[in-house]
C-alpha cells in the first residue's frame, strides 16, 4: 500500500505539471460547457443487475456479468441524437467501481466480466468524436462511507480513486459528483472536505469543470461548491427558463428511472418531441446544458426502443453552435463556512425570523429586520481570532443594495467593504484579515432587509479562484 501511495502521488504530480501548461480561465471552461448543449448520461453499474436504482451494498461482484459491453453502440447512439459528449457512472452509491482500481477489491476486475468499462467508454466516445465526462459518488454504502462513519481512510480512498480516474484516462471534460451535501446522503463538505477534493481535481486536470449535484440546497443565483449549477429534474429541481443567469446542467432519464429495469424493453420512453421542444431547446436558450440518461441493459447494450427514441431526437434537435457569452460571474465558493452555526446577534428581528436563521446552513430560512429599525445590523461571533478573506450574503429576495462589512480586531471594528451590490447572492473577496467577529451594517434596502445565509471563508490565497 505504501508503494501504491507513492505511485499515486508521483502520477498526480506529473499529470498536474503537464495539464497546468494549458490551463484555461474558469469562465472559459464554463462557456465551453454550456456550448456543448446536449449529452448522454449513462447509468451502468451493479444496480443494473438488481432492478433497483440503489443497490444492496453487500451485493457480490459476481452479479456484474454482461455478455459484452458495447460502448461503441452507446457512442453511435449518442451521435444519432446529435449529442456532443457522454458521462458514465464510474461508481454509484453502493461503491462498486467499474474501472481497474487499486483502492478496493470491490470492482469490475473481481467480477466475471474482468474488463475496465471506463477504459472502453472513454476510448469509444473519443473515437466517435465525442467529449468524455465522468460521474462519481461520494456516498459509498459498501465501504460504509456514510453519515457518522467517515474516517481518514475513507478520505484517502476518495482521493485515490479520483486520482486514478483523472490520471489514467486522458482529458476529462467534467466530473459530476453526487451523494455529497445532499439531504438524503447527509455527508457534509466538512465530513469530506470539499476544498481539498476540489484542489486535487484541479491539480490533476485544471480544465475539468466540477459539478456537485447539490442544486436542491443552494440558491440559483449563487455558485456554491460547484463550477456549474445543477438541476436533477426528476427530483423536482427546476431551472428558470426565463431568469437563469448561471452556466447550468439539467438532467433527466429517457426511461422511467436511471438504471435499467427488466420492464424497459416493453415500455415507452419519454416522448422525443416533448423532450426537444419543452426541455432541450428552451433550456439551451438560458445557458443550460441538458444531459439525458440512457440505461444500458444487462448485456451492456441499449434496448431497441431507446435507440429509436435517440434517433428521433436527432431528427428534431441540432446543435446551433456556441451560446451567447456568459455574463461575468463570481468565482465559486469552495471553502469551509467559518460562520456556520456560530453565535450571532442583530438589531431587532421581525417576529420569529431571528438572528440564528442567517447562519444555520439553511437557505430556506432568514433573519428579517423589524420594520421599526432605522439602522439594521447583523453580526457573527467566530469565538476566537480567525483569518478570513471572503464573505457571502445570500438573500431570499435581493432587497439590500448598500452595506458595510466590518471585522472586530484589537478592540475596534475595521471595514473590509463599503459600497453597493444589488445581487441576490453577494460575494465579497478581500485581502486576508484576522478578527473575532464579523458584522454587516445595512445602509440601504427596499423594504425589510433579510439574510438567508451569511458565510465567512478563508480561501487559500495561492489557489483562490479568479473571477
Amino acid at each position: 500500500m505504501k508503494n501504491y501511495t507513492k505511485y499515486l502521488l508521483l502520477t498526480a504530480i506529473l499529470y498536474s505539471f503537464a495539464a497546468a501548461a494549458q490551463q484555461k480561465p474558469l469562465q472559459q471552461l464554463q462557456q465551453q460547457f454550456v456550448d456543448l448543449r446536449f449529452g448522454m448520461f449513462i447509468h451502468f453499474n451493479i444496480p443494473t443487475y438488481m432492478n433497483q436504482d440503489w443497490a444492496d451494498p453487500d451485493a457480490k461482484p459476481a452479479i456484474f456479468n454482461p455478455a459484452s459491453v458495447d460502448c461503441d453502440q452507446w457512442a453511435k447512439a449518442a451521435k444519432s441524437a446529435n449529442m456532443t459528449y457522454g458521462c458514465l457512472t464510474t461508481k454509484h452509491h453502493s461503491g462498486f467501481c467499474i474501472w481497474d482500481t487499486k483502492t478496493t477489491d470491490y470492482n469490475v476486475m473481481h467480477s466475471p466480466y474482468k474488463k475496465d468499462v471506463v477504459r472502453q467508454f472513454v476510448d469509444a466516445f473519443r473515437k466517435n468524436g465525442l467529449k468524455v465526462m465522468l460521474y462519481y459518488s461520494i456516498l459509498d454504502t459498501h465501504h460504509r462511507l456514510r453519515p457518522h462513519k467517515i474516517t481518514p481512510a475513507h478520505i484517502k480512498m476518495i482521493k485515490g480513486q479520483l486520482t486514478e480516474l483523472l490520471s489514467n484516462y486522458g482529458p476529462i471534460e467534467a466530473l459530476i459528483i453526487d451523494g455529497w451535501d445532499a439531504p438524503w446522503s447527509r455527508i457534509s463538505y466538512d465530513d469530506v472536505p470539499f476544498e481539498e477534493i476540489y484542489h486535487l481535481v484541479k491539480k490533476l486536470q485544471p480544465n475539468c469543470v466540477i459539478m456537485d449535484l447539490n442544486g436542491a440546497k443552494y440558491p440559483a443565483q449563487g455558485m456554491y461548491y460547484t463550477d456549474i449549477k445543477t438541476y436533477e429534474m426528476g427530483a423536482g429541481q427546476r431551472v428558470s427558463k426565463d431568469g437563469n443567469t448561471m452556466p447550468a446542467l439539467a438532467c433527466l432519464p429517457l426511461q422511467k428511472s436511471w438504471f435499467w429495469k427488466t420492464s424497459f424493453p416493453n415500455e415507452p420512453t419519454r416522448d422525443p418531441e416533448k423532450l426537444v421542444n419543452d426541455l432541450i431547446k428552451p433550456l439551451n436558450n438560458v445557458d443550460v446544458n441538458f444531459i439525458l440518461n440512457v440505461a444500458p441493459n444487462r448485456e451492456g447494450r441499449f434496448d431497441d426502443n431507446a435507440l429509436a427514441s435517440l434517433k428521433k431526437i436527432g431528427e428534431l434537435w441540432h446543435n446551433e453552435g456556441p451560446e451567447p457569452t456568459l455574463p461575468k460571474l463570481d468565482a465559486p465558493i469552495i471553502s469551509h463556512n467559518i460562520a456556520k452555526n456560530k453565535p450571532s446577534n442583530s438589531s431587532w428581528g421581525d417576529d420569529d425570523n431571528i438572528m440564528d436563521l442567517a447562519n444555520d446552513d439553511d437557505f430556506t430560512t432568514s433573519w428579517v429586520s423589524n420594520t421599526t429599525v432605522d439602522k439594521p445590523w447583523w453580526e457573527v461571533d467566530l469565538r476566537k481570532e480567525t483569518a478570513f478573506n471572503t464573505i457571502s450574503i445570500a438573500q431570499d429576495k435581493p432587497n439590500i443594495s448598500d452595506y458595510v462589512l466590518e471585522y472586530y480586531h484589537a478592540g475596534a471594528w475595521k471595514p473590509v467593504f463599503n459600497g453597493t451590490n444589488t445581487k441576490q447572492v453577494k460575494v465579497n473577496r478581500f485581502k486576508t484579515v484576522i478578527g473575532s467577529k464579523v458584522r454587516i451594517r445595512i445602509i440601504k434596502s427596499e423594504g425589510q432587509p433579510s439574510i438567508a445565509e451569511f458565510g465567512v471563508y478563508n480561501e487559500a490565497e495561492s489557489l483562490k479562484q479568479k473571477d
